[in-house]
């Protein structure tokens, strides 16, 4: 049964269960026996098994050299499933302690299927949030890659920190403003577009992007805030139409 057709408190057992399940593999170094957790059909299952990691590592620190040798070995693994669940428990670790996944969210940045790249995207979020210096670092050590789609991912990883604290990755966003790969320059419109809307960001944002040397970039951020403050009107600042209207007074304005 998937997750999601459990009952709530079926939901609940299911985590503890899941949890105490991985606990004990760990426990015996059994990794044949968290391979099924990993490798789940159900991405709710695997997300239950990858924060169960998270915990077991955050309150059990006679485990943690356990687990991240484990989570090394099923890095090698041929199923992307578990490969992605694998990056996922590294971002839940990672709002913690960076240095001890770093090698292995360096590895996933290189992975042949997307689904582990975004992974790794998605567990530079997570980490961002609650453990911003080494993954800001890390996010802009990797920003002027050679290979665009890693340039994508340490672009993209920085949106959840930018929502709250927008001048904390702007300088890291301004290296990509004369890209050339498309799928990479639409990422830096979709995240300064995403760092633009929650209360405080709007006026920093733009203002910032006045002063960057790329004043082609600056009409198609423009039309990015506008969508995303209509998408995200109950969450913003301002209104869509408030956003309209500030940026119709700027055209306004006599040159």
């Amino acid at each position: 049964m998937n997750f999601y057709n459990l009952l709530k408190e079926e939901r609940k057992q299911t985590c503890f269960n899941i949890r105490n399940d991985i606990f004990l593999y760990l426990e015996h170094s059994e990794i044949g026996g968290i391979h099924p957790f990993f490798d789940d059909s159900d991405t709710y299952m695997r997300k239950a098994a990858y924060v169960a990691i998270g915990k077991i590592y955050q309150s059990h620190q006679a485990m943690r050299e356990t687990i991240i040798k484990t989570l090394e070995k099923l890095m090698g693994d041929q199923s992307e499933r578990v490969r992605q669940t694998a990056i996922y428990s590294c971002g839940e670790i990672a709002t913690i302690e960076f240095d001890v996944v770093e090698p292995l969210l360096e590895t996933g940045l290189h992975d042949k299927h997307h689904s582990i790249r975004n992974a790794v995207i998605g567990s530079l979020k997570t980490s961002g949030q609650k453990n911003p210096v080494p993954t800001l670092t890390f996010c802009k050590k990797h920003i002027l890659s050679p290979d665009a789609e890693i340039r994508r991912q340490a672009c993209h990883g920085l949106e959840l920190r930018g929502r709250t604290h927008p001048q904390d990755v702007i300088d890291i966003l301004k290296l990509l403003q004369f890209e050339k790969t498309k799928r990479v320059y639409d990422t830096l419109i979709h995240v300064l577009g995403q760092i633009s809307y929650k209360k405080g960001c709007f006026r920093y944002v733009i203002n910032q992007l006045k002063i960057w040397e790329n004043k082609d970039l600056y009409p198609l951020v423009q039309n990015e805030i506008i969508e995303i403050h209509g998408r995200y009107e109950k969450f913003s600042e301002f209104t869509q139409q408030e956003i309209i209207d500030v940026f119709a007074k700027e055209h306004a304005k006599p040159v």
